[in-house]
């Protein structure tokens, strides 16, 4: 025994195992079989039993009958978003009979819902396995070849001719075992009468079953040759002169045959030439109708553009074809495929010409807008406080210009208002003397005032909220959002659509999102824009971005699929990037420039405490209750199991370490290994993550330096956005006086070591490596090479920022002088000896930090960058050393009068020829 949910199905209709009907439900009622879908994996399965009285329509409690059919819902046709009122269409597959445990008492609104019921299968029935016996199986053989036989020949020529001959190979090679399946396939597709298929349903005996299909298809093979004699007579009696009294005569003999077969019902002409209520024929009728309704549809859309608008008058030029074209070609297809995405698009109608939606104006008319907006930037990030300031700017220009245009409409409406009564006026006063009436004023539709700019491009390492940012913009406006992914795309007619005389035309992805925001004003995300292929003979993608992204230019926006320009204005867009080098210069100028540089430890923290460790809990059935990570152990994880800008590698080793507390959650509460309540320890401290993440990836090394000759600490922006502290190392070995560099360098930061050097040879003698101005350090007394080596050789360097650890490493070198390790430096040098400024500083703020600097030397020009984007608790630990030339940068390193200098350095002269 088993529990289904029961669908009643309405009278007349009975669903037999093996036949498909299509029937239209109420929206409720669709709504729970949506639901049903939803939580099934597979296609569900639920009992159709049918309405046995009919007067359940009139407001009587249904009643059902004993027996149903387990079907399997193949298909749900939801309402159209434009007309919600109409029904749902389901589609029911029968698979086997079914007995109700019980009988089901229903009340009269029975119909509006499913109740779920204990039901018996009829296979587990002994006599469902049984084999039919050889005298029903020849019995039912002849009786419904016999019967297909005057179908196909009554059907003339055409599809129904087609499956009568279908059904008539089947019955030739008929098997015992398929004898019953294909009697219930046959009475479902050719009896028509309620009470014939009602009784056949409660029958699961196969050969009961074979022995009662022999008989109704007897039946109907005498209701056929009676419905050919009623026509062969009607013929005969109608003649050129008597068509007018056709119906008359068909009638007369109607009636006179069925005097003469009083054992017949009253209504055996009911059925002639109809088709089934189920299989196939069923299924054409509902194509049919589902075809007209989609036809209509597309109509009432048409007719609700926006009159004049060139979208309406191309739906109107390409409907007109339409109709003209016959509805099997592939002609056909093509066009109504267009009208689909066309009619499917936010235009403006004539009801509502306003772009902007009234949801979104009712939130840009609230006062409390910005304060909302700053709760909900501050409830979905942590920190980022000049980037939120920056988006706050950008929501309060939004509102601004959207509040202004409402006030300069509402003056317009009331221009227009007052112009047309002094129309009426004068139109008053001037009819004694017939003057023509003047023109009445027509109310022009309120302008849309769309934000032309900026375009946000948020830039920063993988994992630091650029998406997320996206996602709260767009619910601080209440507007829809749509990501539109761009990696990988290299063909410019992903972005702007394929023409139609391309074979699997479509429009594109622009086009795309507006159609599943189903508004004109979405928050459109374009993200990774920095991935786009580059120009090749598929086109060029980014350059098909430029007119999006242009204000001045994407209120008319032109899809080679649709041909018709789409107004881009009121959308936001969104752009996101890892790297800036591979964006090409114009789409960049389009957009304002936003630099995620990554989360320093303290918020990374607070980010796991407040979003990812709940988020991990909810994902693996746990509670806060059950998992107590410590901060400390949070800290570990954060700095030596993770080494990234953003939070992605955090959350999946907060998840590990959640699944592993899950583990011992379960045996405790199963009681499986002996373990008691008391020996269950919620807590994770940083001691346990050995054992459960293993070994730690980065063991803090870079904490371990020594005060050496020649060996210095530079500041470094690796690969993932997250800054370090490398030391720079140089030794001197016999030679010739040449520079050795290594460590997978650059050609920029080769170019830097060869300044570096130059510069130190030029001051020698002022730092009292030489004895006179005119010698080689690397020569006298004796020759000698400078090897300068970066560690990590796999990976590669390079940038223009190594040029002040280069200088101090051979200083340190040639002189003996050591820079003690806590201090850190970048910056380039020019060969006059001024410093220039460098990039990443907050990366690399952040990693010395981290490595426990507390002394940081970097170019003046920097200053700017350490107080806006360094964290204030950073700047109280660590002291700034900012410089501007070399010998600045050497006393910040050496330390006051630890160098020596043999005479003042020389003033820097610029020549001015």
């Amino acid at each position: 025994m088993s529990t289904l949910a029961v669908l009643p199905l309405q009278h007349p209709l009975i669903l037999l195992p093996a036949s498909r009907i299509t029937i239209p439900v109420k929206k409720e009622l669709g709504q729970q079989l949506a639901s049903l879908i939803q939580e099934s994996e597979a296609q569900p399965v639920l009992a159709a039993v049918p309405i046995v009285n009919a007067d359940s329509a009139q407001g009587e409690a249904p009643v059902l009958n004993e027996w149903g059919c387990v079907a399997r819902i193949t298909r749900l046709v939801r309402p159209s978003a434009l007309n919600p009122s109409e029904t749902y269409l389901v589609t029911l597959h029968g698979i086997t009979r079914v007995r109700l445990a019980r009988p089901l008492k229903l009340t009269s609104n029975a119909p509006e819902f499913m109740p779920y019921h204990p039901v018996e299968y009829g296979s587990t029935s002994q006599k469902e396995g049984q084999v039919p016996t050889r005298e029903a199986i020849d019995a039912f053989k002849r009786s419904s070849l016999r019967l297909l036989e005057k179908l196909g020949h009554d059907s003339g020529k055409g599809s129904r001719r087609d499956a009568w001959a279908k059904f008539s190979s089947m019955v030739e090679d008929i098997s015992d075992q398929r004898a019953g399946w294909l009697a219930d396939v046959m009475v479902g597709s050719i009896i028509s009468e309620y009470a014939d298929r009602l009784e056949f349903l409660s029958e699961c005996d196969p050969e009961e079953r074979l022995k009662r299909a022999t008989a109704l298809f007897i039946k109907q093979t005498s209701i056929t040759e009676v419905a050919k004699k009623i026509a062969h007579a009607v013929d005969e009696s109608v003649s050129k002169q008597q068509k007018e009294f056709f119906l008359r005569q068909q009638m007369a003999a109607i009636q006179r045959e069925l005097n003469a077969l009083n054992n017949s019902r009253s209504n055996l002409g009911a059925g002639v030439g109809s088709d089934s209520d189920s299989g196939s024929a069923s299924e054409l009728d509902d194509d049919e109708a589902a075809n007209a309704d989609d036809m209509a549809d597309i109509r009432r859309k048409i007719e609700a553009m926006e009159p004049g608008s060139e979208e309406r008058k191309m739906s109107v030029r390409e409907w007109r074809r339409l109709k003209r074209i016959p509805q099997g070609s592939v002609e056909n297809g093509v066009i109504r495929s267009y009208l689909e995405w066309l009619t499917s698009l936010p235009w403006p109608s004539e009801t509502s010409p306003a772009t902007t939606s009234a949801e979104s104006l009712e939130t840009l008319r609230d006062r409390s807008f910005l304060t909302r907006a700053r709760e909900q930037l501050d409830n979905d990030h942590y920190g980022l406080e000049k980037i939120k300031r920056r988006l706050i700017e950008y929501l309060a220009v939004v509102r601004l210009r959207q509040l202004a245009a409402e006030a300069e409409n509402a003056k317009m409406k009331a221009q227009e208002e007052k112009a047309l009564v002094l129309a009426k006026d004068a139109a008053k006063q001037d009819a004694s003397t017939k003057a023509p009436s003047l023109p009445k004023p027509v109310a022009r539709p309120p302008k849309a005032n769309p934000v032309k700019g900026p375009i946000l491009l948020f830039v920063g390492p993988p994992g630091t909220g650029k998406t997320s940012l996206g996602q709260s913009i767009a619910r601080a406006l209440n507007r829809p959002f749509q990501r539109i992914s761009l990696g990988g795309v290299r063909d410019e007619a992903e972005i702007r659509g394929h023409r139609r005389t391309y074979v699997a035309s479509g429009p594109g992805a622009i086009v795309q999102a507006l159609r599943k925001a189903g508004r004109s004003d979405p928050v459109l995300l374009l993200d990774e824009i920095d991935k786009l292929g580059q120009n090749n003979f598929h086109g060029d993608p980014g350059a098909a971005l430029l007119e999006v992204l242009d204000p001045e230019q994407n209120h008319s926006f032109v899809d080679h699929y649709l041909n018709v320009p789409v107004d881009l204005s009121q959308a936001l867009f969104i752009c996101t990037a890892n790297s800036l080098d591979t964006i090409s210069q114009p789409l960049l100028d389009r957009c304002e420039i936003i630099t995620l540089s990554g989360y320093t430890y303290d918020e990374k923290i607070h980010i796991a405490r407040r979003f990812l460790l709940p988020k991990q809990l909810r994902a693996n059935g746990l509670d806060a209750s059950q998992v107590d990570l410590t901060d400390d152990a949070l800290l570990c994880v954060a700095t030596n199991y993770t080494r990234e800008a953003g939070v992605r590698s955090l959350e999946r080793a907060i998840g590990s370490v959640v699944r592993y507390k899950a583990v011992d959650w379960a045996e405790h509460a199963d009681g499986a290994n002996g373990k008691t309540p008391e020996r269950y320890n919620p807590k994770v401290v940083a001691d346990d993550l050995e054992a459960i993440l293993g070994l730690a990836r980065w063991d803090g090394d870079e904490r371990e330096r020594e005060e050496r000759r020649g060996v210095v600490y530079g500041l470094v922006v690796m690969g993932a956005g997250e800054g370090g502290v490398m030391p720079v190392e140089s030794i001197a070995v016999p030679g010739s006086g040449h520079l050795k560099l290594t460590g997978s360098l650059g050609e920029v930061i080769k170019e830097s070591g060869e300044l570096a050097l130059s510069w130190v040879k030029t001051h020698a003698y002022a730092l009292g490596v030489t004895e006179s101005t005119r010698e080689d350090p690397l020569r006298v007394p004796e020759a000698i090479d400078i090897h300068l080596h970066l560690p990590a050789g796999a990976q590669k360097k390079d940038g223009p920022s190594a040029g002040i650890a280069m200088t101090c490493a051979f200083v340190s070198l040639l002189t003996g002088a050591t820079v003690p390790p806590h201090i850190a430096m970048t910056g380039e040098i020019t060969l006059r000896g001024k410093v220039t400024p460098v990039g990443g500083i907050k990366e690399k703020v952040l990693g010395a930090h981290r490595a426990q600097i507390t002394k940081v030397i970097l170019p003046y020009a920097n200053r700017k960058d350490v107080e806006q984007d360094v964290a204030k608790e950073i700047r109280k630990e660590m002291e700034f050393c900012f410089v501007r030339t070399v010998e600045e940068a050497l006393e910040a390193a050496f330390g006051k009068g630890k160098l020596g200098w043999r005479l003042k350095a020389l003033p820097l002269l610029e020549s001015r020829l």
